[in-house]
């Protein structure tokens, strides 16, 4: 056999033997570009955003599921911390127009989210909710439906005509010609709750999910649905923000499946 044909074998032996090691290597590197570069973190988990320090203007109305869903964001989300800073959508509008430093804002119905649109990012919404007749625990006055509440000797506070609840609370009766004359008009749907709560009130129309939240010292006598509004809660970055893609991210998580539990955990309905 010549010199040149042996080495020409073993040239070949080589060659093959060089292809045949490459091949697992590149069903690696297609298996990492599936799946992004190796060791790096996939979308929407828990370093995905980065870390700040958030401030959410939030319905009153969100108080209780807020601060649940804002230890479940900070435990997913290590070095970031929200404060909340929660009040009646009209003062948080307030706010906003006034220039207050914050990163989020969640308001209670979709028309205070457009009276600041000029300073926030495009609203999503994340959760809906119904106004239920609050009574004393035991519904003492045997309060059964929203006619009742036309009844003069019965205590009846609302929420002011300007905030979001106070909206629905007139949409429904008005709809229904009822005529109530409240004993007190709340700033925001809570202090209508604390109201009951304490005996002040013998009825008043809150949201489904706040006589919820209070379920062992008031009543909830449910509103038909015909009868009834739907609150909407648009969620949005704020222009003004110092902290954009982590208030970004946050919007988005609350639309996300671990978000929307705790809100529906918490009694709101789907967006």
């Amino acid at each position: 056999m010549s010199l040149t044909l042996t080495l020409t074998r073993h040239r070949a032996a080589a060659a093959a033997l060089t292809a045949a090691l490459l091949v697992p290597l590149a069903a690696c590197g297609n298996d990492d570009a599936k799946k992004g570069t190796a060791g790096s973190t996939p979308s929407g988990s828990a370093s995905a955003a980065p870390r700040a320090n958030l401030t959410v203007l939030a319905a009153a109305s969100l108080t209780n599921v807020f601060k649940t869903a804002g230890a479940a964001y900070e435990k997913a989300h290590p070095g970031t911390k929200i404060t909340f800073s929660f009040a009646g959508s009209q003062e948080l509008v307030a706010q906003v127009s006034q220039g207050s430093p914050a990163d989020v804002l969640v308001t209670a119905d979709t028309k205070s989210m457009d009276k600041v649109k000029a300073d926030t990012g495009t609203p999503a919404v994340i959760a809906k909710n119904r106004l239920v007749i609050a009574t004393g625990e035991g519904n003492p006055f045997k309060v059964d439906e929203l006619k009742d509440l036309a009844d003069t000797k019965l205590k009846v506070v609302l929420a002011a005509p300007e905030v979001p609840a106070g909206k629905y609370s007139k949409k429904v009766l008005d709809a229904q010609k009822i005529t109530v004359k409240p004993v007190s008009q709340e700033p925001n749907v809570r202090a209508v709750l604390s109201k009951v709560e304490l005996g002040e009130a013998d009825a008043g129309l809150v949201y489904r999910t706040d006589a919820a939240s209070a379920a062992d010292k008031v009543d909830a006598v449910e509103i038909p649905d015909a009868q009834n509004a739907i609150a909407t809660y648009p969620a949005a970055t704020l222009k003004g923000s110092e902290n954009a893609e982590a208030a970004a991210a946050l919007v988005a998580w609350l639309s996300s499946p671990e978000g929307q539990k705790i809100l529906q955990d918490a009694g709101f309905q789907k967006p």
